[in-house]
């Protein structure tokens, strides 16, 4: 039996979520892009042997890369429909149309595609439409799913849209949801002390109201008010505010800065954010996995990471696609993709 592993080239590559997955599942990494010069430099810390590139997608030529796997968080941007149909082309200038390009030159049996959920809602359905259409015309199986990482061993609940790509004749399964998940007291368990942000004064004194699992909700009138704003006569969309997450539950979506009024993230017992690593194992990267950079920028890569379970989760099922397709003999090849009419 062949062991050689299988390999993967990384675009948006971030802090490393996604590729410390597919490392955990068994592939090799050839080569991780990626701009942000902070991230660039989390990655050679943790893995100095890892191949990474740092400069703008634009300026990478991958005509004549091989590698099994593609992968990368392309960010959600807008098409201009100026015809009916859009093709290839007529995505230049936007990030996807990068990853799509690489996906063009390298030629991978799959690729692995990951986006927030609202991009399915982007310009009504048209962005979503013509992603599939684009990348199904390089002769590519192309599906989606929405998966929570709260069912694959992350404490939290955060969804994001996974895109797999398969070549005619490559079968794929997504990874089935874990039955047990995973709360806050069981990802924070001997967490190490690390710096983190502060609130203001007059900020700990307002969340002083509100108890674990509760929000703004839980504060005296006059408090909301002076605590919400404008945003206490609005209706709607307003439950992450003043939020304290309780130690019994996920956590809510991680966001790049922990100290946001709308989509407030405040410890259990502390009226303050999650520090660095209480974000990191929220995210389930590993206690040995540095980030490199100022506070603002850790929690920011953080932030923007795949949970590393999550990710672990798809690069398993990816492996097993690519090394062990006896496996998925039962599954039809085009069994769960998704067809789009306008």
């Amino acid at each position: 039996m062949d062991t050689k592993k299988p390999t993967v080239i990384e675009l948006f590559a971030g802090a490393g979520g996604m590729a410390l997955g597919l490392e955990k599942a068994g592939f090799e990494t050839k080569l991780l892009v990626e701009y942000d010069k902070d991230c660039v430099a989390t990655l050679q810390k943790n893995r100095p042997k890892w191949n990474v590139t740092h400069d703008d997608i634009h300026n990478i030529d991958f005509k004549g890369m091989k590698a099994d796997v593609v992968t990368g968080g392309f960010p959600c941007q807008a098409f201009s429909h100026a015809g009916n149909k859009l093709g290839f082309e007529d995505t230049r200038g936007t990030l996807f149309y990068e990853f799509a390009r690489a996906v063009k030159e390298i030629n991978p049996k799959i690729f692995v595609a990951e986006n927030v959920e609202a991009i399915l809602r982007n310009q009504d359905g048209e962005t979503i439409k013509v992603i599939m259409d684009v990348l199904g015309s390089f002769g590519y199986d192309v599906r989606y799913e929405i998966l929570n990482a709260v069912n694959y061993g992350v404490a939290q609940k955060r969804k994001r849209v996974i895109f797999i790509g398969t070549k005619k004749g490559v079968k794929f399964q997504y990874p089935k949801p874990q039955k047990n998940s995973f709360t806050l007291s069981d990802a924070l368990k001997d967490v190490p002390d690390s710096v983190g942000s502060k609130y203001s004064e007059e900020k700990i004194k307002m969340l002083k109201h509100v108890p674990p699992g509760g929000s703004w909700v839980n504060m005296p009138v006059e408090v909301q008010k002076k605590y919400m704003g404008k945003s206490f006569y609005s209706s709607g969309g307003r439950r992450g505010m003043g939020r304290r997450i309780a130690w019994d539950e996920p956590c809510l979506t991680l966001t790049c800065s922990p100290g946001q009024k709308m989509t407030e993230r405040c410890h259990p017992d502390a009226e303050r954010p999650f520090t660095v690593r209480e974000y990191a194992r929220i995210q389930s990267f590993p206690d040995s996995w540095t980030f490199v950079g100022s506070i603002s920028s850790q929690y920011k890569q953080i932030g923007n990471a795949v949970p590393v379970k999550l990710a672990t989760a798809v690069a398993k099922e990816v492996y097993k696609s690519i090394m062990h397709p006896e496996l998925l003999e039962k599954i039809p090849v085009q069994s769960k993709i998704k067809h789009f009419v306008k």
